[in-house]
């Protein structure tokens, strides 16, 4: 096999890998939005608001009338949000509709902006389950977000296309990191069989760590994807393994998090 010829299949390699990704991803977020619909929507199309603390810690909260509505309006953007990042992924919408990704694009940053102030504000007026860890690593979380978002922006303006795709990719990975965690924390229980490092008050070494890690793990293998872009085949078919076993990790945890969170409650 000739060198131009490895260089080719790990090229193929990375793409196959990034569109498995991309596949399963989309997929899982799809299911996300779904729940958000099907159990707050329609909570909130019968008036019955308290349903939500079922779930939210520091949820609804009669006649806190202010933190209510940054609530429901975080929920709503967490759906708008989850259904417009996919569609920016998209080459041929980027290709054949330039004016549609331009304007989802806005609206996805601008929109990604508004989601990490109100869970901020959320954080750290209305509390959260787990410990610190959790509170701190929600806030981070929503601190590089906007920073992420902020950069993005700015070299679109610019048009500084190159630079704006990698920072754009890095916001929709920021601000995949509640979908992450949930995703994740579901892989982790089905794959030790039991919420090991999980306390009863939702607390723990596992938390600790994932509070963190379920968004700077799924970036890390991000800059990893982006370095092997312009890398030669050994790091292309490093990076294309890497991604296929953390898509598998989040098939599995997509499953766990389908039916045993998501499913039972919009049946319930």
């Amino acid at each position: 096999m000739t060198e131009k010829t490895v260089a080719m299949w790990s090229v193929k390699a990375l793409r196959g890998s990034a569109f498995f990704w991309f596949a399963v991803a989309t997929t899982g977020q799809l299911a996300f939005v779904l729940y958000i619909a099907g159990f707050y929507g329609r909570a909130a199309a019968r008036g019955d608001f308290e349903r939500w603390n079922q779930v939210l810690v520091g949820g609804y909260v009669p006649g806190g009338l202010a933190g209510n509505l940054v609530l429901a309006m975080h929920l709503l953007l967490a759906a708008v949000i989850t259904l417009g990042g996919p569609l920016q992924l998209v080459p041929a919408i980027r290709r054949r509709w330039p004016r549609v990704h331009r304007w989802n694009g806005r609206a996805y940053m601008l929109t990604a902006l508004l989601i990490s102030l109100g869970g901020l504000y959320m954080v750290w007026t209305r509390g959260t389950a787990g410990g610190p860890s959790l509170r701190i690593g929600i806030s981070l979380n929503g601190l590089l977000i906007i920073g992420a978002a902020t950069v993005a922006w700015r070299f679109a303006r610019q048009r500084r296309f190159a630079e704006h795709r990698r920072w754009a990719l890095r916001t929709f990975v920021l601000a995949s990191g509640v979908w992450f965690f949930r995703v994740g924390l579901m892989f982790w229980i089905l794959a030790n069989r039991g919420p090991v490092g999980i306390g009863p008050d939702f607390d723990g070494p596992f938390v600790r760590a994932w509070a963190f890690g379920c968004y700077l793990v799924p970036l890390a293998l991000l800059e990893l994807y982006l370095a092997a872009e312009r890398r030669g085949p050994l790091s292309r078919f490093a990076a294309a393994a890497g991604l296929g076993l953390l898509t598998l990790a989040a098939g599995v945890g997509i499953f766990g998090a389908v039916m045993a969170m998501w499913l039972p409650r919009l049946l319930g």
